[in-house]
């Protein structure tokens, strides 16, 4: 019998076996990486050199920018980098380093999409205490939390992950390494029960921050629709909507990925799962908000403005 100490590596999932779809699959990944990098690099720009950004709800969407492309980066590189290299193996330490910070960042992220719709409940219901509920003590100290507590589950499931003996061999059935996948290499079914109550108070934790989502929004709409003005409407909803995109885009794939009836699991079915929620929201994140937010595509046209005339001014300088 052999446990995670005596395991030196493990084998993620292969998308293809022959040259040509392993290229293919390269390329397609790394042009979703790059979408992701550009976008959410672009919203991090925009909202740390513009100063009209320098609202709590931008604040927040910095944050999230970063937890996305953190989210992104831990999981896609390794496998963009196995398909031309035609490899499945990563290392113990590789495997329970990506383990921690996907966990990290998702737990995070999902703090913070809490947050912003506490944000969003306060800027439209109680605008004439905005400034005082949301300053940037509070702000700073509501994002800091979010990070926390990612970091706090993050840490709790990989110790506990990678204390657990394995002994059903080395093998994985996902593109990265992912806590069930581990879970199923178990060969002591108290270890594996403790994990299985650890991710179970986990879920229990994001089912609370979901109803204090559902119930943010039920304010918020009933607020929004006694608005006399129906310009007033539409600039509240133009708030909120980018926002309640991302989060039922998060949720519902999320819930899928670890709720899904175990009749209508297979390999294929949580490979494509798990890859809608976890690269797809990094990646179409920036593009929901820039959609909706005049103020945001304002500020990435200046941006891009900026960044075009310098080009220009750098290349004429350089050939005169």
């Amino acid at each position: 019998m052999s446990n995670g100490s005596s395991i030196t590596h493990f084998l993620l999932l292969a998308f293809a076996d022959t040259r040509e779809l392993q290229l293919l699959h390269f390329c397609l990944f790394l042009g979703i990486y790059l979408a992701a990098l550009l976008g959410n690099g672009l919203i991090i720009t925009a909202v740390a050199c513009d100063h009209r950004l320098h609202t709590p709800m931008y604040f927040f969407l910095l944050n999230l920018a970063l937890l996305d492309l953190g989210c992104i980066s831990t999981t896609l590189p390794k496998a963009m980098a196995n398909s031309p290299w035609d490899t499945r193996a990563i290392s113990f330490s590789g495997c329970a380093a990506q383990d921690f910070f996907f966990a990290f960042f998702i737990s995070a992220e999902f703090s913070l999409l809490t947050v912003m719709a506490y944000d969003c409940y306060v800027a439209i219901c109680k605008p004439l205490h905005y400034g005082s509920l949301q300053g940037s003590r509070a702000c700073v100290h509501m994002a800091a939390a979010a990070w926390g507590s990612g970091f706090l589950t993050a840490l709790l499931h990989m110790a506990n992950t990678f204390s657990i003996p394995l002994c059903q061999g080395n093998g994985l059935d996902q593109f990265f390494c992912e806590i069930p996948q581990i879970l199923k290499l178990s060969c002591s079914q108290s270890d594996y029960l403790r994990e299985v109550c650890l991710l179970s108070f986990s879920i229990f934790f994001s089912f609370v921050c979901f109803v204090f989502i559902v119930v943010s929004y039920v304010l918020i709409f009933r607020a929004v629709l006694r608005m006399p003005s129906q310009q007033g409407q539409q600039k509240a909803f133009s708030t909120c909507l980018p926002h309640l995109a991302m989060v039922s885009q998060f949720l519902s794939t999320a819930t899928f990925a670890y709720l899904k009836p175990t009749s209508i699991s297979s390999t294929d079915l949580d490979v494509v799962v798990l890859f809608l929620y976890s690269v797809v929201p990094p990646t179409v994140n920036p593009l929901i908000y820039s959609m909706r937010n005049q103020e945001l595509r304002d500020a990435l046209r200046k941006l891009l403005q900026y960044t075009a005339i310098f080009t220009e001014t750098s290349r004429t300088t350089f050939c005169s």
